[in-house]
């Protein structure tokens, strides 16, 4: 995000706007929390996780009058235009917000589920999957030293993205998501399978959306069927959102950043801000917000189970 929005501050300031950053989101709107930025505002902030403008969510945003408070606030700082980045969340309340009170919105997908319509990648994701792949690997150091089968729980409530590509790269011997069920008899059989191939060490990852109940209540139910594993349980939670970017993700805020400037001064209203196929493209931000992006590569969850024998 801060890559991005060094790319909005001097993108704007190139190209003879001003610009202005909201802190805490939509709260900072209504809080009147909205502060000039200059080009050096945004000097050494690229190679930072999180977002310099912080964010926090708002219950008042929801409601009509609470987005009219932040339009009034929005005029008298003399902001014109909005860039907004964030999820379907923060597309939904600028998409409402510039509908209501016509005010230029574009938006820009910043989200590690990468689950945004419209877009193949969204900010964070190619961070959020290397720190998940480097756990995976130093966690799969100690399961081979002592012969343990860990159960790896990743970010995913709705996505299984991050665990499909993570424990694919990371070699997983399988991986449980939400968009499909596993059955634990299948896992069972699975690992099974691997400990007749002599297999001393398995990583099994699991999206935290998964059916099955989460990572300790698969762990105690194959643990009481395989008591021969010694099996161990790591929740990476917000390990996952946080460090320095990726060099990919700090080329893709840079660009989208610049694409959203772009975009306003050329008269776009209501879009988001997308790549595919390595281009800038932009997307009707309500399609955006009401169709869901992710598809399940039913390829990996094969070649994974082919490859873990």
């Amino acid at each position: 995000m801060n890559a991005c929005i060094r790319a909005v501050v001097r993108t704007s300031i190139y190209m003879g706007r001003q610009a202005a950053g909201i802190q805490q989101g939509y709260q900072g709107m209504i809080d009147k929390r909205i502060i000039d930025m200059d080009a050096r505002s945004v000097s050494n902030i690229i190679q930072l996780g999180g977002t310099i403008l912080k964010t926090a969510r708002c219950v008042e945003f929801r409601q009509k009058e609470g987005r009219e408070k932040a339009f009034k606030n929005l005029k008298e700082a003399g902001i014109d235009a909005l860039v907004a980045i964030g999820g379907d969340g923060t597309f939904a309340g600028a998409e409402l917000l510039s509908r209501e009170f016509d005010i230029p919105v574009v938006c820009v997908p910043g989200t590690i589920d990468n689950d945004l319509y419209g877009t193949d990648y969204t900010l964070g994701y190619d961070t959020a999957t290397n720190t998940v792949i480097d756990a995976i690997d130093k966690i799969r150091d100690t399961a081979a030293s002592h012969d343990r089968l860990f159960f790896i729980e990743v970010m995913g409530r709705d996505s299984g993205c991050i665990a499909l590509h993570a424990g694919t790269a990371g070699g997983a011997e399988a991986i449980l998501l939400p968009e499909k069920e596993m059955a634990i008899d299948e896992l069972i059989g699975q690992l099974q399978r691997g400990a007749s191939n002599k297999k001393t060490s398995s990583i099994v990852i699991i999206a935290e959306g998964d059916k099955n109940g989460g990572a300790y209540n698969i762990a105690k139910t194959v643990k009481e069927q395989l008591g021969f594993f010694d099996i161990k349980v790591t929740i990476l939670g917000h390990l996952q959102r946080g460090g320095s970017p990726s060099s990919f993700d700090r080329v893709l805020g840079s660009r989208m950043g610049y694409a959203a400037v772009k975009a306003l001064i050329s008269g776009e209203n209501r879009k988001m801000v997308g790549m595919s196929c390595n281009a800038i493209k932009l997307v009707d931000l309500e399609e955006s917000i009401n169709k869901h992006s992710f598809k399940l590569e039913e390829d990996l969850l094969e070649m994974t189970k082919i490859l873990s024998i």
